[in-house]
C-alpha cells in the first residue's frame, strides 16, 4: 500500500465533505458496477463475474455506509470454517447465548449482529442490517458491533454467499480456526484476499490441547508471517473438552480486553482508517480489472458481428440461388399453371400455336381475372419460400454460434426463437407482396431502334412493339403482370410462353423480376443475421463500454 494513497485516505476521514464526496462518487460506481452484467461467456467470465459480485458486496456493504457514516461502531465480523468455534466465542464474549451454537451443521443458519444498545441508531442505516439477526447487549463495548457469520466452507450455498458478503462489509476481521484446522487451504484464500484489500484482521487459535500449543502456535506464527500478517494479533484459547454452557469468561478475557481497546474512540477511528485505506487502494485495480474484463467482452461482441457476416454469406447465396432455380414456381403455382392453360381454360386458345385468338380488350380483361388465382398462389408460395430460408438461416447460424465462438452460446441462447418467427412471418408476406406488386409496376416496352437503324432493324423493333401491344390487348395489365411473375417465379413452361407473347421485352422483364426475387431470399438470410446482431445490441457490448467505469474511477482517484 503506497503512502500517497493512505494519507489521501486519512485526509478524507478528516474532513466529512470530502467524505460525502467520496460517498456519492462511490454510489455512482456501484450503480454502473450494478449495470454491468458481463453476459457473454467467454473466457475467465466466471471470475470477473464472481469479482464483480465481491465488489458490489463492497461497495454497498462497506465503502459507501462507512463514508457516509464514519461514525459508526466499526463491524467487527467473526468468521472462519465450519465446527471452529465462533458463535460459542461469540456468546463468551457477550455473556449470553445471542447466537445458536452446538453440533448441529451449520449451526449458524442467519448471521447475528450484536452491540451496545447505546450504538442502534448509528448502525440504523448499515445495509448488513436488513440481512442478520439484530440482538444488542451492555457487554459489547460502545463503538464495535460483533458480526456471527456463516460458515465459510458451509454445506449451504446461500450460507458461503452470505459469509463473503458479510466479510466485504467487515471494518475488522476476528477470524476463528482451530488446531485441527488452522492448515486449511479455503481459509488461507479467504485471508489473503483480506491482506490484498488492506483489512484489519486479527485471529483467534480455538481449542489447542496444551501439549500441542507450543508447536501448534509456531507454526501459526509462521504462516501468519508468509501471507504477509505478522502483525495480526493472535490469541489462543485452550481445549475446554465437551462443553455443556458456555466458555469460561477467562478463556476469552484477552480477546474480551482487545476488543475494548478497539472500541476506544481513537483505536476504533484507526481501525477503520487502516480497512478504509486499504479498501480505496484495493478498488483501483480492482475495478481496472473489471473494465479489462467489460473491455474483453466489447472485443469478443465484435468477433461475432464479424463472424456472422461471413457466416451468412454462403446461406445468403443458396437463398438467392434457391429461388432463381424456381422453387417459389413450384406445387400450387404449377397446378393453378395448368389449369389456366388446360383446353377451354382462360389462357388455352393465347398459348395454343397456330391458333388465332380473340385478341381483343374484352377477351383481355376476362384473362386478366382469371388469372387472379395465380397471383395469390405464387404470392402464398413466395412468402412460404421465403419463411423456409430464413429459418434455415436461423438454424444455421444457431449451429454456427454453439459451435465454438467465444460468446457464441450466451447469443445461440438469447435470440428469441418464438418471437423470431412471429416476426418472419410478417417480413415474409411483406416481402412476397413488395415482390408481386414489383411485377405488376413493371411495364413491358420494346426496345426502340436506336437513332440511324438500317431499316431491317427498324423494322423488327416496329414488330417488337405491335407484339407487346398486341399481348396487352389479349391479356390486359393484370394478366401481362401474372404472366411475367409466374415465368419469374419458375413455374414450368411459363417463361417460354412469356417470350411468345411478348418477345425479347419480355424475356427482359422475367430476368428482371427473377433477380428481385433473388434478392428477396438472400434479404431473408439478412434479416435472420440482423436479428442475432440486435442480440448484442446492449451496452455492455459497445465498443466504449468499459469507459463509464474507467470514468466513475479517474473522479475517485481525483476524491482520493
Amino acid at each position: 500500500m503506497n503512502t500517497q494513497a493512505e494519507g489521501s485516505a486519512g485526509d478524507v476521514l478528516d474532513r466529512p465533505r470530502s467524505a460525502a464526496s467520496l460517498a456519492d462518487a462511490m454510489e455512482e460506481l456501484l450503480r454502473d458496477v450494478r449495470a454491468t452484467a458481463l453476459p457473454l461467456d467467454i473466457p475467465g467470465v466466471g471470475a470477473a463475474r464472481e469479482s464483480r459480485t465481491r465488489l458490489i458486496d463492497q461497495l454497498a456493504d462497506h465503502l459507501v455506509p462507512r463514508l457516509r457514516t464514519l461514525t459508526a461502531p466499526a463491524v467487527v465480523v467473526v468468521a472462519g470454517s465450519t465446527g471452529a468455534g465462533k458463535s460459542t466465542l461469540v456468546n463468551a464474549l457477550v455473556g449470553a447465548q445471542v447466537s445458536p451454537a452446538g453440533v448441529l451443521r451449520p449451526t449458524t443458519r442467519r448471521p447475528v449482529l450484536v452491540h451496545h444498545p447505546l450504538d442502534t441508531d448509528l448502525l440504523a442505516g448499515h445495509p448488513v442490517t436488513g440481512a442478520v439477526q439484530v440482538e444488542v447487549s451492555d457487554q459489547v463495548p460502545r463503538g464495535v458491533a460483533l458480526l456471527d457469520a456463516p460458515d465459510l466452507d458451509s454445506v449451504e450455498e446461500a450460507n458461503r454467499r452470505a459469509a463473503g458478503r458479510l466479510l466485504e462489509a467487515a471494518d475488522l476481521w476476528l477470524f476463528v480456526t482451530t488446531a485441527a484446522r488452522y492448515g486449511d487451504a479455503l481459509p488461507w484464500r479467504v485471508l489473503d484476499g483480506a491482506v490484498a484489500r488492506g483489512a484489519s484482521v486479527a485471529m483467534v487459535l480455538n481449542r489447542v490441547p496444551a501439549d500441542s500449543l507450543p508447536t501448534v502456535r509456531a507454526d501459526l506464527m509462521q504462516r501468519l508471517r508468509e501471507h504477509q500478517m505478522a502483525g495480526s494479533p493472535l490469541f489462543v484459547v485452550a481445549d475446554a473438552g465437551p462443553l455443556d454452557g458456555p466458555l469460561e469468561p477467562a478463556a476469552v478475557a484477552p480477546v474480551r480486553r482487545w476488543l475494548t481497546m478497539v472500541a476506544g474512540p481513537d483505536r476504533a477511528r484507526s481501525v477503520i482508517a487502516r480497512t478504509l485505506r486499504g479498501s480505496l487502494a484495493a478498488l483501483r485495480p480492482w475495478v481496472d480489472e473489471l473494465a479489462e474484463a467489460v473491455q474483453a467482452q466489447a472485443e469478443a461482441a465484435s468477433e461475432l458481428r464479424t463472424g456472422l457476416a461471413t457466416a451468412g454469406q454462403e446461406a445468403g447465396d443458396e437463398a438467392r440461388a434457391t429461388l432463381l432455380g424456381g422453387a417459389a414456381g413450384h406445387g400450387g403455382p404449377q397446378a393453378r399453371w395448368a389449369e389456366l392453360t388446360s383446353p377451354g381454360a382462360a389462357l388455352h386458345d393465347l398459348l395454343r400455336s397456330g391458333d388465332r385468338p380473340d385478341r381483343s380488350r374484352a377477351r383481355g380483361r376476362d384473362r386478366a381475372i382469371a388469372v387472379q388465382p395465380l397471383v395469390r398462389e405464387l404470392t402464398t408460395s413466395v412468402c412460404g419460400v421465403l419463411t423456409a430460408i430464413g429459418q434455415g438461416a436461423e438454424r444455421d447460424l444457431r449451429g454456427w454460434l454453439r459451435s465454438g465462438p467465444s460468446g457464441g452460446s450466451w447469443l445461440a441462447q438469447t435470440w428469441d426463437g418464438q418471437r423470431r418467427a412471429e416476426q418472419r412471418a410478417i417480413e415474409a408476406r411483406s416481402a412476397a407482396e413488395r415482390w408481386i406488386e414489383s411485377g405488376r409496376n413493371l411495364h413491358v416496352r420494346a426496345e426502340p431502334a436506336a437513332s440511324g437503324a438500317d431499316r431491317r432493324t427498324r423494322r423488327r423493333a416496329a414488330q417488337e412493339s405491335r407484339r407487346v401491344a398486341a399481348a396487352y390487348r389479349a391479356l390486359g395489365s393484370d394478366g401481362v403482370h401474372a404472366v411475367l411473375v409466374a415465368g419469374a417465379a419458375g413455374v414450368e413452361d411459363a417463361e417460354r410462353i412469356v417470350g411468345a407473347l411478348l418477345g425479347e421485352a419480355g424475356r427482359r422483364g422475367v430476368a428482371q423480376l427473377r433477380d428481385g426475387l433473388g434478392r428477396c431470399g438472400a434479404d431473408a438470410v439478412d434479416a435472420e443475421r440482423a436479428a442475432a446482431l440486435a442480440a448484442l445490441d446492449v451496452p455492455d457490448l459497445a465498443e466504449d463500454a468499459s469507459a463509464t467505469l474507467r470514468m466513475r474511477l479517474a473522479v475517485i482517484k481525483g476524491l482520493t
